[in-house]
């Protein structure tokens, strides 16, 4: 396998996976898959990606576990996040730990090499023309509660201090993937 334009994906949804492979194979990359953190540290014994695209939510566990050990495998990857689940928190936890690029789902694979392609910062990016809403904020602190309690809805509820079925209906409403 030609390590040159070696890609890993990191996602749980196998259909998902299967769509993203045959889309980069077709761009002359090598890609590998792993379902979970144990399948990526498996992965990560025997090959060296230059890429990696990763999940932020797999099955009840945060993707965000799969980018710090990518980025201390090699500090140079590239490393695209996707989500259905965006939110600034977890974006600067993506970054932080060593992501390239976020990305809210759905984004295809021109978005994702288009990321992969933009290394660094763009310090003419549009800044946003009016101020977040109160609806935003609420969606932001929804989610980041989320990935602070790797995504278990009943113990995000009794944090943010509302019923089950009220967060669930708020999830509901404003499903990304």
């Amino acid at each position: 396998m030609s390590e040159e334009r070696l890609l890993v994906i990191v996602e749980d949804d196998q259909a998902f996976a299967r769509t993203l492979r045959r889309s980069f194979e077709r761009r002359g990359y090598s890609v590998l898959s792993a379902a979970n953190h144990e399948e990526l540290k498996a992965l990560l014994e025997t090959h060296d990606p230059g890429y990696a695209v990763v999940d932020l939510k797999l099955g009840s566990t945060s993707g965000l576990v799969c980018v710090q050990t990518l980025h201390a495998h090699d500090p140079d990857m590239l490393i695209v996040v996707l989500t259905g689940f965006a939110s600034i928190a977890t974006a600067v936890e993506a970054i932080k730990l060593g992501a390239s690029h976020y990305l809210a789902k759905p984004s295809n694979t021109d978005d994702i090499e288009a990321a992969f392609a933009k290394g660094q910062g763009d310090v003419d990016a549009p800044l946003a023309p009016r101020p977040t809403s109160i609806k935003t904020l609420e969606w932001e602190r929804i989610h980041e509660t989320l990935a602070e309690t790797d995504f278990n809805i009943s113990e995000t509820a009794r944090r943010l201090g509302m019923h089950r079925r009220t967060l669930a209906r708020k999830l509901g409403k404003r499903q990304v993937s």
